[in-house]
């Protein structure tokens, strides 16, 4: 079945279905075309909380859609593909947490929203990227922090908010995968161009960037500044919907340390969903997202508690 078809058939089932869409920005571009919604986690966490479709369907990573689940019970949340993980949540298991915070009994729990929901459930305040500085700010400065599962944030929010954390050893692979020496070869030929990174790269990637921020951040980003060349140090699925908002910039993938095809840094998780998959998911409502309700109940207090500031 070609793509046009497909996406005919998946736009009529979303209407048959009372079905909503919720895509991240590193989705395949033709999934973010069919979206009710394309952002980032905060964003789609909002969408999720307040949608009264029937049926949830979540083009992005399983704890994504986990989220949606844990902020929408009686709703049926659906995934194209369960296997869709994630190297944050995938390498901070909830057994090895356990034993962790049992180091740091008298800290707060905070944890970056890419972690599963049982992780959540042991954690005090949840963060995204977008709004982890205002989390870490709105707790008391006498408490003292554990931050998981993602280091590299992490050490960016130490940096920010001046607070001593411990840190969970977790990285994400796609933004520990850019080339400092290909970024400053691929700035040498573009002086020009203003580099702007996500937080969940690696400190030296940091440095060279003038603007810091999430993926709606970066794109509310190039879309104010008088600039009109960047190079982009996050999964290269955001340029898409980031060039459908700056038609006239010109934008510039951040070169991965691998030789892959577009020399850029790509989710292999993230591309696991396709059409097909997306399709079938919706038809036959299939790989749904499902939560023992206890877990669920507890991973929703840390979202609430982010929601609400």
């Amino acid at each position: 079945m070609n793509k046009k078809i497909l996406q005919q058939k998946i736009i009529a089932l979303k209407q048959a279905k009372n079905a909503v869409l919720l895509a991240h920005y590193y989705q395949l571009p033709e999934i973010q075309e069919l979206a009710d919604f394309v952002g980032d986690s905060l964003e789609l966490s909002r969408k999720a909380a307040a949608t009264d479709a029937a049926i949830i369907v979540f083009a992005g990573v399983y704890f994504m859609a986990e989220t949606a689940k844990i902020l929408n019970p009686t709703k049926k949340v659906l995934v194209p593909d369960v296997h869709a993980g994630c190297s944050l949540a995938d390498g901070c298991r909830p057994d090895q947490f356990r034993e962790f915070l049992n180091l740091y009994p008298n800290h707060k729990v905070v944890t970056y929203i890419n972690c599963s929901a049982e992780i959540k459930t042991l954690s005090d305040y949840v963060c995204t990227s977008s709004n982890a500085v205002k989390v870490i700010n709105a707790i008391p400065k006498e408490e003292k922090i554990v931050f998981a599962p993602d280091k590299n944030l992490g050490n960016y929010l130490i940096k920010e908010t001046g607070r001593d954390m411990v840190l969970w050893n977790g990285s994400c692979v796609v933004h520990e995968a850019f080339s400092l020496e290909k970024l400053i070869e691929l700035y040498k030929k573009h002086p020009d161009a203003v580099i702007i990174a996500h937080p969940e790269s690696e400190t030296h990637i940091l440095k060279t960037a003038q603007y810091i921020g999430s993926t709606s951040g970066m794109i509310a980003y190039i879309k104010s500044s008088p600039d009109t060349k960047f190079i982009i140090a996050t999964e290269n699925g955001i340029l898409h919907k980031m060039q459908q908002e700056v038609p006239n910039k010109i934008l510039i993938p951040a070169p991965s340390k691998e030789d892959n095809t577009c020399a850029c840094s790509e989710c292999a998780f993230m591309k696991m969903n396709t059409l097909e998959k997306l399709y079938n998911c919706l038809a036959n409502e299939t790989s749904e997202v499902l939560l023992d309700e206890e877990i669920r109940a507890k991973a929703q207090e840390p979202i609430e508690r982010m929601l609400k500031m």
